[in-house]
């Protein structure tokens, strides 16, 4: 068993313990509380490994709730770049497991930063991209890191689309069309699903299936307020599931996506405006659209901005008047909640997967270290061990002038 005591326990899950403690057994939390001594497992404490949480909070691994992590491959360049086939603007069929490398670096930054879970799925050069996976971060074999897959479908509006088939004289290269061809594609699946052969699959019209049923949701790359509202007419004509990526000029017509029902995956905002469509990105937009009463979760997309900055992402939107603690669940519980995967991970509840994060301050705050790391109850990251000891930098020194 693994015990994480002494510290500042931010559950997500509307308690604040103070000198509270955290029990993992195997890959999951047997308890929470405030007393480790009272708990019926204390006579076995001294069995136990342990992490003094003394003058730490201690949360659930934080969540990315959209990012092209492994993916899109850190000092790769084309060869580890996987993130959109650009030879076909409606491509439901690819998944994203097939292409994220465990080994890309960058999963090693997010565990140092304390994130512990990923949604990760292709870019937005497609109409429809195809299906994201909602992974671990933490493991060398992607199927061993998946919690959920397939977990979104992803779709793309606007002028990623436009730009990537419009300027070789095909289809989509207007918003008219973009609308059009997911509509059909929609519709086709609709028909699909009604007349479905169990004994001759369609390939490509299989993955539609747990969109249609509201199993997984349209995952939607909008930044402006007509491909918001675009999206949002074709979810309830079709009736489903859907979650506002990006959702650059929420803030705009806040009150109208409160009204439809969908959550909104806000940013990357700590990036240049590069183009028309994020001319009014604003780390206000997730607190402003939470005030409305819409779920929100935040996200660095990376790789445009690096993944290990998620914390500081959520800090900025404080800075700009979100509530401190719907920041923090912007990358706890409200992420996990719209990446459909609330039951497992986001909070430290007894059942859910020992996924914890343990930081010496206010994890907000850009002075603040994540000391350790835990991922299905293992410890993953430890901040003391990653340090060189004297000796070693003694061997590079001696290294450096030979």
């Amino acid at each position: 068993m693994l015990l994480v005591d002494h510290g500042t326990v931010y559950t997500m899950e509307g308690q604040v313990l103070e000198g509270g403690y955290v029990l993992c057994r195997e890959e999951k939390i047997l308890e929470v509380g405030e007393d480790f001594e009272k708990s019926k497992y204390a006579a076995e404490k001294d069995g136990m490994e342990q992490i003094d949480a003394t003058g730490c909070i201690v949360m659930p691994g934080l969540i990315e709730a959209h990012c092209h992590v492994g993916i899109t491959e850190e000092q790769k360049g084309l060869e580890g770049d996987d993130c959109n086939e650009v030879t076909e603007p409606v491509t439901p069929q690819l998944r994203a497991i097939d292409a994220v490398n465990p080994m890309d670096a960058a999963f090693a930054n997010a565990m140092e930063a304390g994130i512990t879970g990923l949604m990760v799925g292709p870019g937005s050069s497609n109409v429809v991209g195809g299906q994201f996976a909602f992974v671990k971060t933490y493991g060398r074999c992607i199927d061993e890191m998946v919690v959920k897959a397939p977990a979104a479908m992803k779709v793309a509006f606007g002028e990623n689309p436009k730009k990537n088939y419009g300027s070789q004289g095909n289809i989509p290269s207007t918003r008219m069309a973009i609308a059009a061809m997911l509509r059909e594609e929609l519709t086709k699946a609709r028909a699909y699903a009604a007349n479905r052969d169990e004994t001759q699959p369609d390939f490509r019209m299989e993955p539609w299936l747990p969109v249609l049923s509201g199993e997984i949701p349209l995952k939607a790359h909008v930044h402006r307020t007509d491909d918001i509202l675009t999206v949002i007419r074709i979810g309830k004509e079709f009736g489903l599931e859907v979650t506002l990526d990006h959702c650059s000029e929420g803030h705009l017509i806040q009150e109208e996506i409160a009204e439809s029902g969908y959550s909104a995956i806000v940013g990357p905002a700590m990036t240049s405006r590069n183009k028309i469509e994020v001319r009014y990105v604003d780390f206000k937009t997730p607190g402003e659209l939470r005030r409305a009463g819409v779920t929100v979760a935040i996200t660095t997309d990376h790789p445009v901005t690096l993944i290990q900055y998620l914390p500081l992402c959520a800090g900025m939107a404080v800075k700009k008047g979100m509530d401190f603690m719907e920041a923090l669940k912007a990358i706890t519980i409200d992420a996990a909640k719209i990446c459909r995967v609330d039951d497992r991970v986001g909070s430290l509840k007894p059942g859910k997967d020992a996924d914890i994060a343990v930081f010496n301050g206010n994890p907000l705050e850009i002075f603040t270290e994540n000391l350790y790391t835990v991922i299905n109850g293992r410890i993953v990251w430890n901040k003391e061990s990653s340090r060189p000891t004297k000796e070693q930098d003694v061997k590079k020194e001696k290294k450096k002038e030979a």
